[in-house]
């Protein structure tokens, strides 16, 4: 007994005893210091109910506090002493009528912590109008104790519907813009084996308010709507539910061809609409709360209802009536650019979709990427979300940093996240934003949501690496709010993936919090975008000019020549700024009112041109492609001070992509630089100039980097 004493004691000192991979992600429920443990300390649980959900809530209260505490309450019930704990619903748990909870204003998922007096002594309550609603509380309960937090009131619920992740995950085991190793979903042993692994997702997604899934990827294949994968996703959907995780699937529209040899996938043919009404009754059969469907059509070359003529509403109405009557959904992607090259593809979605506005079903909902081109380290919000009054509209971020440096570059996504949600679309004037568009606060829509393209993978991190797990985290917790800030998020996920001590959050939250700007600079700044290599996007590539057409070439968008640099997205040129509303619009027309984060987005101006630093804009985009790779410095140096805090195996990885991170930062300036030169033809000031001729990094091969 007194080994055991002091071994705990040793734990709660704080310092690192053991090496972590990463594997228990935010939830790692590490012993917490003695002066805080009184605070939490808790007599009996009174048992909430059986239901799976309600089993699963006890089980991660003993796991959290027997790991933070020392030991869990007994999980029955006894008399009422000081610090019971109090965990239910009004069904499972009937003290909780006594206690006049204000449990309306919390809705089907949200939940309360309340400090009251339970039987003449002093309680703390957990409590909901549902048990997914207690498992949110129980999560909310541990991470407060993992950040030493007082048990305060508090009252959360979540403000958008659909808060999914939206994996792009191949049949075969591979992960398109996976970084993480290899699918956790295992196909080829399912439904035979479903491996723990999946609890453990289940669990962290569960922590953060994520409540739906979509295993395959958007780029589909017919085999996921055999019987044979309806069964091994029935087997995913069965390990899920306790979590309150449904699970939807990516279709391919041509399936109705490809699986039963229809002749045709019109979404207007009887035929069509029959095959699609027997494959959601199989569907449903198997999964009964199953969500519905994600649909990539007539886009990048997937196949559509356009192939037949019709528009987007079509397909998406002839599914969405389909599913109407088991409850599920249409997540109909707004991803789409045309074949013609001449028409700017930041213009495309709201051409195709916004003559529809008002025709959907209300079970259809939108999936909008945040910007109008393709997840690029900055681009300003879709026009499309300041356009669609009468249609749900749901955002998709990617999680995934398939252009930002990908597994080993830091950045915290959590700054972008925000300035897109922050961002006025003016739709209804000033206050517009995208937060309110998506919570369906503003519309009033049927539908609200989020979904993220998901980085996970059989990594034993999960994620690629430790700081990428903060882009799961902080997804999950502005999908349950939209206006939550960047900053107290990345607070949270530090204490509790590493360490509460201020020493450390503070330095380690002001990097993270910078880290994404650090990208924007070494990668595109002042609005520069997908001058990343062909096809994999990783490295620079501003002269690439692999493709079958223009716009898939970088030129096409950074348009360089002697005259100047950037795309003219006013009404002198594709008029892009036009599809905007209010200020934004103004604002986005004007190259003096424009923020200079956007410049060469919306405009192809003069390397004499003058910034608001005072430099030239050769000068400006010299300077800001420094400060990148001076930051990943910086980043360096922080880390390296926080080495005490840190267990071996964590440390030593940071630090080694950190390393990768500054090496090719320098890269991507001087590759940017030394190939923009050609066209500007103005010096290098300060005595700078790229290490190696431009020819040299055109040649370089794929994920190589220049020898230091």
């Amino acid at each position: 007994m007194r080994l055991l004493s002091f071994v705990f004691a040793l734990l709660c000192l704080g310092a690192p005893v053991r090496a972590e991979s990463g594997y228990d992600l935010w939830l790692r429920y590490t012993p917490v210091e003695a002066q805080y443990r009184a605070q939490y300390a808790t007599t009996w649980l009174l048992a909430p109910g059986d239901s799976p959900t309600l089993r699963v809530a006890v089980q991660e209260l003993n796991r959290g506090l027997a790991g933070m505490l020392g030991s869990a309450p007994p999980t029955e019930n006894r008399a009422a002493m000081d610090g019971t704990l109090l965990v239910g619903t009004p069904a499972s748990l009937p003290a909780l009528d006594r206690l006049n909870l204000p449990l309306k204003e919390l809705g089907a998922q949200g939940y309360l912590i309340r400090n009251v007096t339970y039987g003449g002594h002093k309680a703390l309550v957990i409590a909901a109008n549902s048990d997914i609603g207690v498992l949110y509380g129980v999560f909310a309960y541990l991470r407060r104790v993992q950040m030493r937090q007082p048990m305060t009131d508090l009252v959360s619920a979540p403000k958008t519907q659909l808060r999914i992740l939206n994996h792009w995950d191949n049949l075969d085991g591979t992960v398109e813009r996976g970084y993480a190793g290899q699918s956790i979903f295992n196909w080829h042993v399912l439904p035979g084996y479903v491996s723990p692994r999946i609890t453990d997702y289940a669990r962290a997604n569960a922590s953060i308010g994520i409540n739906g899934m979509v295993p395959n990827n958007v780029n589909a294949r017919a085999d996921s709507l055999s019987p044979e994968y309806i069964e091994k996703t029935k087997a995913l959907a069965d390990a899920l539910r306790p979590y309150g995780i449904r699970v939807y699937l990516s279709v391919r529209w041509s399936a109705p061809i490809e699986i039963s040899h229809l002749k045709t996938a019109d979404p207007l043919d009887p035929a069509v609409k029959a095959w699609w009404a027997a494959k959601i009754a199989e569907i449903y059969k198997s999964i009964p709360d199953f969500g519905g469907f994600l649909v990539k059509a007539n886009s990048e070359g997937q196949p559509g209802p356009q192939d037949y003529h019709r528009n987007h509403a079509d397909g998406a109405n002839m599914i969405a009536d389909l599913l109407r009557p088991h409850g599920g959904v249409v997540m109909w992607r707004a991803f789409v650019y045309a074949n013609d090259p001449k028409i700017d593809r930041a213009n495309t979605a709201v051409n195709e979709f916004a003559p529809l506005d008002g025709q959907f079903r209300d079970n259809v909902v939108l999936q909008i990427k945040n910007g109008p081109l393709d997840f690029q380290p900055r681009e300003p919000f879709s026009p499309l979300f300041a356009t669609m009054p009468k249609t749900s509209l749901m955002m998709e971020f990617q999680i995934t940093k398939e252009y930002l440096g990908q597994q080993t570059h830091l950045a915290y996504l959590g700054p972008l996240f925000e300035e897109v949600l922050k961002s006025d679309t003016y739709e209804h004037g000033p206050g517009s934003t995208v937060a309110k568009i998506i919570d369906g606060s503003m519309d009033h829509h049927a539908i609200s949501g989020m979904a993220g393209v998901a980085n996970i993978g059989n990594d034993a991190d999960w994620s690629g690496s430790v700081f990428n797990q903060a882009n799961w985290y902080v997804f999950g917790r502005m999908a349950w709010d939209p206006e939550m800030s960047a900053r107290a998020v990345a607070t949270e996920w530090t204490r509790q993936t590493f360490t509460a001590d201020p020493a450390f959050v503070a330095p380690v939250v002001d990097m993270m919090m910078s880290s994404r700007e650090t990208v924007v600079n070494y990668m595109t700044p002042l609005g520069l975008e997908l001058i990343m290599a062909h096809s994999h996007h990783m490295g620079p590539g501003p002269w690439d000019m692999i493709g079958p057409r223009e716009d898939w070439k970088a030129p096409y968008y950074h348009r360089a020549d002697e005259t100047g640099i950037g795309f003219d997205r006013t009404i002198t040129g594709s008029d892009n700024a036009g599809q905007y509303k209010g200020a934004a619009k103004a604002a986005f027309e004007d190259v003096t009112k424009t923020p200079e984060e956007y410049l060469l987005y919306f405009h192809h101006v003069s390397w004499d041109y003058k910034t608001r630093s005072g430099r030239t804009l050769w000068n400006e985009l010299i300077a800001r492609y420094q400060r990148g790779v001076e930051d990943v410095a910086g980043m360096q140096q922080v880390w390296a001070a926080q080495k005490p805090y840190v267990d071996v195996e964590r440390f030593d990885k940071t630090a080694s992509f950190l390393a990768i991170q500054h090496r090719e930062a320098i890269w991507w300036r001087d590759a940017c630089l030394a190939y923009f030169a050609q066209f500007s033809k103005r010096p290098f000031p300060g005595g700078y100039q790229p290490k190696y001729p431009l020819e040299y990094y055109e040649k370089m091969p794929m994920f190589a980097s220049p020898q230091p």
